[in-house]
């Protein structure tokens, strides 16, 4: 099963539309509750990180027996360093996303604490790709 939602940059009305959309999905399917909520939280995470960042993307879920892909792939600035997008507390949030509370620079710590597989691919001026992977059977 492959699911797509479209993420647009600045419109924090819609983000976690998708993780909400695909917790919907997955309680259907049965998946543990633990799974779920590590699942909805790193793409959570991923989706703030698009609005707040990046001018749209796109958010690609594949759901097979064994396991859940999360492909999110933006158009935006992309991570100069991302050795130091990871460290806690690091942001590049501006301070109007910082004053709505979001951009504590928790964003990318959280989606690998939350995920079994997490890469992530970038292109200053271009955009960001992270893959993201859940285990069904952890």
């Amino acid at each position: 099963m492959e699911l797509k939602y479209k993420i647009q940059g600045g419109n924090f009305n819609r983000a976690g539309y998708a993780s909400s959309e695909v917790k919907k999905v997955l309680k259907q399917l049965n998946v543990d509750p633990k799974i779920i909520k590590r699942i909805v939280v790193a793409l959570y995470e991923g989706e703030v990180n698009i609005v707040a960042h990046a001018f749209n993307g796109l958010a690609t879920v594949t759901i097979d027996a064994e396991k859940i892909k999360i492909v999110l792939k933006d158009s935006g600035p992309g991570i100069p360093d991302v050795e130091k997008a990871m460290e806690l507390g690091f942001t590049t949030a501006s301070p109007a996303v910082r004053e709505m509370g979001f951009g504590a620079g928790m964003g990318l710590p959280n989606m690998k604490k939350n995920s079994d597989f997490m890469e992530i691919l970038s292109t200053v001026n271009v955009g960001t790709e992270v893959v993201l992977m859940n285990y069904f059977s952890k």
